[in-house]
């Protein structure tokens, strides 16, 4: 992962909190992240913030094992060995690179249901960086 500045982080802070989208005012496309141009219809400025469910199911994973993290999570995976990264399908259809967490990493199945958490993601530039994990869901 590369440096990320703290100025930098705080501005793309509601992905980072809350999966804040950008709803098309012209095709109802939802954007994730928003961006100024919607990548269906190509219209600018009329995107509208909307907050997806944080809801979705393992489209693909890695596990990163011991001395394969970034520098920025190598304390992290040294108190707790290797780590799941996953693309997630969201409920809503956008597709999302996520960490996975609370969970056995060799457990993992392609499909699984997982739901979005508020966890620390790593120390940088000695400033905790909070972000959503994801972790399977709970059963009904």
């Amino acid at each position: 992962m590369a440096h990320v500045s703290v100025p930098k982080y705080w501005k793309i802070l509601p992905q980072k909190y809350r999966l804040v989208a950008g709803k098309c005012k012209e095709c109802g496309h939802l954007n994730f992240p928003p961006r100024p141009i919607c990548e269906k219809c190509s219209k600018t400025d009329t995107q509208e913030d909307v907050e997806l469910k944080g809801r979705g199911k393992v489209y693909t994973f890695t596990i990163i094992g011991r001395g394969a993290a970034p520098p920025e999570f190598a304390k992290m995976q040294k108190k707790c060995g290797p780590y799941a990264i996953a693309v997630v399908e969201l409920e809503e259809g956008q597709k999302i690179n996520v960490q996975l967490t609370d969970c056995d990493p060799f457990e993992i199945k392609i499909g699984m249901p997982v739901t979005a958490v508020f966890r620390q993601i790593y120390e940088q530039e000695s400033v905790i960086r909070y972000g959503l994990k994801f972790r399977p869901a709970l059963k009904k």
